[in-house]
């Protein structure tokens, strides 16, 4: 037998070696698992268990294949989709690696040019990004009950504010603004300051149309909306959001995005799950039913909560990190406390039997 030592043969060699040396890797190595260890009841980060739906994961299947094309002349479908459900023009739509990249673009770009005015107490990894490049943040104090104090951000907006940042329902506390007021407030917001309303949960509401500020984009106004697949498609580690602004938003905002930052597995399960309504339907029952779980145990418990819609609930507690400590103990993962606001603690909708652990073991560690 005869060795081909050039370099071709050299190359097909190995090209040959690795493939067997693969295909045995792949016979012995266990599968793949990115959620938590078995045993532990994780409600923890707002994700949706049930998901992604089955209509997505056919889709990411089908186009395991085609791995090798970018896909940069297939996202505009995506866009297209989402324009035609909103009234909006496709230009008005910009997609990002989840919606934590538009929101970092929205905060680097506005933030070049003046202050961003916030709450107190939201979802703010964005911010958190934006701040250490130099981007001034202005912080509103919560009304006493823990809400987005609307006419405290009034107060506070002036020339040097160039947007103003509202979650709507808020994160962490799962409260919702009054429509007509969120309305006003961005109808009387100054000329010159963009509003951002981060509607990540508004499709787990009982009535999302009337909470969102959608029908103020296609009015004109100075207004970015944006919305996620993370909660209720339950794509969280796929990584696909979007915002709805006017046109000329909509440039500044891909100025700052990254060229690139979607999958061609992600994009596939945005498209195929959409308009998937049997799937929503099922999550919105799933979060439902977990909500009440939690609810009850809350009650059981002789503690009470902010009213929610979401899936998660905001729990005032005697000692938010020694639940965590005492939860974790038990594998139970929760959040801990917020920065000051150390007697609140964050519990999220997860598996129900991961529920309905957290639910047995609330009343015994408060009281205990």
């Amino acid at each position: 037998m005869t060795i081909d030592f050039s370099r071709r043969g050299l190359m097909g060699l190995a090209a040959g070696t690795a493939l067997a040396g693969g295909a045995a890797r792949a016979a012995t190595a266990p599968p793949l698992h990115f959620g938590p260890d078995a045993g532990v009841a994780h409600l923890l980060y707002n994700e949706n268990p049930y998901g992604p739906a089955p209509s997505a994961i056919r889709a990411m299947a089908d186009v395991a294949r085609d791995g090798w094309y970018y896909i940069d002349d297939i996202q505009p479908r995506l866009a297209a989709m989402i324009a035609a459900r909103h009234g909006v023009a496709p230009e008005q739509v910009v997609i990002g690696n989840g919606s934590s990249e538009v929101l970092a673009a929205t905060a680097m770009a506005w933030g070049a040019k003046g202050a961003i005015l916030t709450a107190d107490l939201t979802f703010e990894e964005f911010l958190q990004y934006a701040a250490p490049k130099g981007v001034q943040l202005v912080r509103t104090p919560m009304t006493p009950g823990l809400g987005i104090d609307l006419p405290g951000m009034a107060a506070r907006t002036n020339a040097d504010v160039a947007l103003i940042h509202i979650c709507n329902p808020n994160n962490p506390t799962g409260l919702l603004l009054d429509p007509a007021q969120l309305r006003d407030f961005i109808r009387s917001t100054r000329r010159g300051t963009t509003v951002l309303v981060d509607e990540a949960y508004n499709e787990l509401l009982d009535a999302p149309a009337s909470h969102s500020v959608m029908d103020l984009v296609r009015q004109g106004h100075d207004l970015i909306v944006t919305r996620t697949f993370s909660k209720i498609y339950g794509m969280a580690g796929l990584r696909v959001g979007y915002a709805i602004t006017t046109p000329e938003n909509a440039r500044r905002i891909r100025a700052w995005n990254m060229t690139i930052s979607l999958t061609s597995a992600s994009l596939a399960a945005a498209l195929a799950s959409y308009d998937d309504q049997a799937f929503l339907a099922y999550s919105r029952q799933k979060v439902a039913q977990g909500r009440k779980l939690l609810t009850d145990a809350v009650a059981t418990a002789g503690l009470r909560c902010l009213p929610s819609e979401t899936n998660f609930l905001f729990v005032e507690v005697p000692d938010a990190d020694a639940l965590q400590r005492a939860m974790a103990a038990r594998g139970i993962m929760i959040r801990g406390a917020y920065g000051p606001w150390k007697r609140w603690s964050r519990v999220s909708t997860g598996l129900i039997e991961h529920v309905q652990r957290y639910a047995a073991a609330l009343p015994e560690l408060v009281r205990g």
